[in-house]
């Protein structure tokens, strides 16, 4: 890799940390990628492209994944109904949330408010980490018991 070429990746990669950061920050704003491209000079064909490389998810991926994690701690203090919830991180429809959450979490939020799912007396950090939703239709299903 020549000296510019190594240069530009780096000048790419702050970028793209300056979009993924705007996204932790405004999870709940209506965000898109044209947006998000015009912000730092991108196409958001571009954007899209290099994110994907550098994070290994599509930006609509992960502000999708960042608005789930942040509805998964509001439930767990289940001072909000799930309605209040789904508009609070950025949904527009409680129908697209309700299968958005299930689809990553594997249960849906109704259910997962009832559970008993926040690990007692860890850090934030660590309780981050475990209850962290799984991408991509990932979510772990039980699986059937052979007798």
């Amino acid at each position: 890799m020549t000296t510019s070429t190594r240069e530009q990746r780096l000048s790419d990669l702050a970028l793209l940390r300056r979009v993924r950061d705007r996204m932790d920050r405004e999870f709940a704003a209506p965000l898109d990628v044209e947006n998000l491209a015009r912000g730092v000079h991108l196409s958001a064909g571009h954007l899209s492209r290099e994110f994907k490389r550098a994070y290994g998810e599509s930006p609509y991926q992960y502000l999708m994944t960042r608005r789930i994690e942040r509805a998964m701690t509001l439930l767990r203090r289940a001072e909000l109904s799930v309605t209040e919830v789904c508009f609070a991180v950025g949904f527009s429809s409680l129908g697209t949330f309700s299968s958005r959450f299930t689809e990553l979490v594997g249960t849906p939020p109704s259910v997962y408010r009832r559970s008993p799912n926040a690990p007692v007396g860890l850090p934030g950090c660590v309780t981050r980490e475990i209850t962290r939703p799984v991408r991509n239709r990932e979510a772990l299903r039980p699986t059937p018991r052979v007798a």
